[in-house]
């Protein structure tokens, strides 16, 4: 097959996207030179995650359309058959010349469906404790801090939103941290579901293994561009004094915040600060990633109606991993391989778990272009 007729092969959507990335990266690049945007760290850090994210993919576009092009130049020599010399060396180069457009495209394909995934360079990650009691709250401090080395191993920023722990065990009842950078989505966005662990409990005097779970949820953090929140008329505050367990009053000073969204009747409650106005800012930040989380999977509840074999959605029903620490594993309920907890907790090395996730997702993905 010519690279002419690979690329008919290529469904128009597909090529659409690409003309349209290439213009996105473009524009990115200008932006990047900007002055403005350079004084400005946080729009630069989000510039560079997405040029970052669309790079493999503009790159290896535009060494396709090269490949193509030259090819077409080797094919016109040969159809016109004036040199002979020259028609012989542009017959014996074809080959050689499409076997490699093939490959290019194939890989652009695959960048392609992580693209958007890897454009997302913040997400706001909440674990509460389940089934188990005292343990669950011990298994959720676990692996919150997992999640915490992992991100120092990737160079990660970390940021505390909510902690509702409890010192007298050193459990976590819930906890809600921001996590930014580069390709946080693309790979965190596996943790959403149940986590169930079979272990020793600490507290256990006859050895028996117990069975806790704890949930965990990961929103993407939109831009205000993402996600449009009218906060005078869509947006109900009340501001109350903090509460402690049993709903006692823990300071006299009104700094709590408690947004309601009326359109979703999404419900965000904040206190973890003694500032009202840091709680507000957090409160309205999660509130975004929590509308734009349900717009975001309406539409994607839309697309899968139109697949076919499509895998677990991921939402925070599905049990998507067990952790057995008598036998050292780790088996994640959707792949065939298992990985070792020592790997996984100890050494807080998530990346061999997100590899085999994003390959299996990133083939999924290409069945439905």
């Amino acid at each position: 097959m010519g690279v002419s007729g690979i690329a008919n092969a290529i469904p128009q959507a597909v090529l659409a996207k690409l003309d349209e990335l290439d213009d996105q990266f473009a524009h990115i690049e200008r932006d990047l030179e900007d002055p403005a945007v350079a004084s400005d760290h946080v729009k630069l850090r989000d510039l560079s995650i997405k040029r970052a994210a669309l790079a493999p993919v503009v790159e290896g576009y535009r060494r396709f359309k090269a490949l193509a092009a030259e090819a077409e130049e080797l094919r016109a020599a040969v159809a016109s058959g004036e040199d002979a010399e020259l028609t012989e060396m542009a017959r014996a180069e074809l080959p050689e010349l499409e076997r490699r457009a093939v490959e290019e495209i194939e890989h652009v394909k695959a960048r392609l469906v992580t693209a958007d995934d890897r454009k997302i360079g913040s997400v706001i990650l909440e674990i509460r404790a389940g089934t188990g009691g005292d343990e669950a709250a011990l298994w959720a401090r676990d692996l919150l801090d997992v999640y915490t080395r992992y991100a120092a191993r990737k160079g990660w920023k970390v940021e505390e939103m909510e902690l509702d722990a409890d010192p007298s065990f050193g459990g976590v009842r819930r906890a809600i941290v921001n996590i930014a950078g580069e390709g946080v989505w693309s790979e965190l966005s596996f943790e959403a579901g149940v986590h169930s662990v079979k272990r020793v409990p600490a507290t256990e005097s006859q050895g028996r293994i117990h069975t806790s779970t704890c949930t965990v949820a990961v929103l993407p953090e939109p831009e205000e561009v993402d996600v449009k929140i009218d906060w005078a008329n869509d947006v109900t505050e009340h501001v109350t004094t903090s509460q402690g367990p049993g709903g006692q009053n823990v300071n006299k000073v009104a700094t709590a915040v408690h947004l309601v969204h009326n359109p979703t009747g999404v419900e965000v409650r904040m206190q973890e600060t003694k500032s009202q106005a840091q709680n507000r800012e957090k409160a309205r930040r999660l509130l975004k990633a929590r509308v734009y989380e349900i717009e975001r999977e309406k539409a994607e509840a839309e697309r899968a109606a139109e697949r076919k074999g499509q895998i677990g959605s991921g939402g925070r029903s599905e049990k998507i991993r067990v952790y057995r620490y008598q036998d050292n594993i780790v088996a994640d309920q959707r792949l065939g391989e298992k990985f070792t907890k020592t790997g996984v907790i100890d050494e807080a090395d998530l990346a061999p778990l997100f590899d085999a996730l994003i390959e299996q997702e990133t083939a999924r993905r290409l069945t439905a272009l």
